[in-house]
């Protein structure tokens, strides 16, 4: 059983891109990371390299769409480490046959949101009972500047051009959960924030389209990028408005530790921040 003073974090869809790199600093800065994945193989080998730097990384088997799997997980977390303290919601896929209202497959939208929204929903829901357990515990939900409604409608916009009614609509459902999720959490003193890596060189899924899928950060410095739209301007800025590059940098964020040098890749959890002293929308 993990030490009461140690942060335990899980990370989905872990195995590689951002979510490896997330899982990597977590680690880097003293946390115990459950790396999520759902091909086994990959999911070992992703932990094995981070093993061999030091972390102390374990791998776990997720697969977001099977309601078995999240609970094998559950069960694994609560005999073996008792608690979870971060969750990061990383996991996402992008495919091809995802594009205009008119014309994008019906069956490759169901999908995407499949993965991006409701894997996520469906695995928050498991480890909400150990989230629970912990004294400060942190929701981190990967979104993209694609999820904004303000941004999608001007016509001036660098990515503007970029159209998926999949995962564009799977990211902006996932900043409205993030927001409810928030209001639900709060009294708990769990804090739900969504953070946008901007474009990275990354790669979410093998039938990517050959296209820009992110865009420019939203500012997470001392806010989140979610805020509820009752707080006042100043506790931070709703998603739907952009604010300047976002801080690339998680682990000081969760652990209070000075990270190296910073690449667009640091940019993902920073707004699970334990120094935050109020839930989504505080400053």
């Amino acid at each position: 059983m993990t030490t009461p003073d140690r942060r335990i974090s899980l990370v989905t869809g872990a195995n590689k891109g951002i979510g490896f790199e997330v899982a990597r600093q977590l680690g880097q800065a003293g946390h115990r990371v459950l790396l999520g994945a759902r091909d086994v193989s990959r999911g070992q080998q992703a932990a094995t390299i981070l093993q061999a730097e030091g972390l102390d990384v374990r791998y776990i088997a997720l697969d977001l769409s099977d309601p078995a799997s999240l609970t094998a997980a559950a069960t694994d977390i609560e005999a073996n480490e008792g608690r979870l303290d971060v969750l990061v919601n990383n996991a996402g896929i992008s495919l091809q046959g995802d594009g205009l209202p008119g014309t994008a497959d019906l069956a490759v939208v169901r999908q995407i949101f499949e993965t991006n929204f409701f894997g996520a929903v469906a695995v928050t829901q498991a480890l909400l009972p150990l989230l629970k357990k912990s004294r400060a515990g942190r929701v981190v939900n990967v979104s993209s500047g694609l999820g904004s409604i303000t941004l999608n409608n001007d016509p001036t916009w660098d990515y503007a051009a970029v159209k998926l009614l999949g995962y564009n609509g799977s990211k902006a459902a996932m900043n409205m959960f993030t927001v409810l999720l928030a209001a639900e959490l709060k009294e708990h003193g769990i804090k739900v924030n969504a953070a946008n890596p901007g474009y990275t060189a990354r790669r979410p899924s093998r039938k990517v389209p050959p296209r820009p899928f992110a865009s420019p950060c939203f500012r997470t410095t001392a806010r989140p990028v979610v805020s509820p739209p009752t707080r006042a301007p100043s506790l931070g800025k709703k998603i739907d408005q952009p604010a300047g590059p976002l801080p690339l940098n998680i682990s000081t964020r969760l652990s209070g530790a000075r990270s190296p040098k910073q690449t667009s890749r640091r940019a993902t959890a920073s707004a699970a921040a334990s120094p935050l002293r109020r839930n989504s929308g505080s400053s």
